[in-house]
């Protein structure tokens, strides 16, 4: 066995109908590990709210590395017009939350839309305003823990759904 190095590894590349919705995610770290979670999942565009650290930002750099450069991002002032917008142009709205109307991930059939938002609430508060929500999505956890970091439970969520979609195109 011999461990491979990145010049060894050729990906095959695709890109997938999933946008992602950053709900006033503050911390730098969280930033750049969404950008390269999204990159390494073929995530079309990112939106992040106005007063996230930007990509300037040295933390947010030196995590992302050079993910930056090769996924769309935007930035968004209000939530709820974002949500909208992101509604009138076909696609599902996705929550990763816990709600008393929560799927678990595995059971949730994202194959069942054509184009999906997966929305990642606060580090703090959550999901700003989960009315506007079609669905929210949990993932099952077995320790005393209700809740884990916000870019894990993105990355779980990502393997998910492009492994439903991927697997629905055979």
């Amino acid at each position: 066995m011999e461990q491979l190095t990145h010049e060894n590894i050729e990906n095959n590349q695709k890109q997938f109908p999933i946008t992602i919705v950053c709900d006033a995610i503050r911390t730098p770290e969280n930033i750049g590990m969404c950008f390269r979670i999204c990159e390494s999942f073929g995530v079309q565009k990112i939106y992040f709210h106005k007063s996230s650290p930007t990509i300037e930002n040295r933390i947010v750099k030196k995590t992302a590395r050079n993910t930056i450069n090769q996924i769309k991002y935007d930035t968004y002032t209000d939530f709820n017009e974002i949500i909208y917008q992101l509604k009138e142009e076909g696609n599902a709205i996705v929550g990763i939350e816990i709600t008393d109307k929560s799927i678990n991930i595995q059971d949730f059939n994202f194959t069942n839309h054509e184009k999906i938002v997966l929305l990642l609430g606060s580090e703090r508060n959550g999901i700003e305003n989960i009315k506007l929500i079609d669905d929210t999505i949990a993932i099952p956890m077995f320790g005393r823990n209700s809740s884990m970091n916000v870019i894990h439970s993105l990355a779980i969520t990502l393997y998910e759904v492009t492994n439903q979609i991927a697997g629905s195109k055979i």
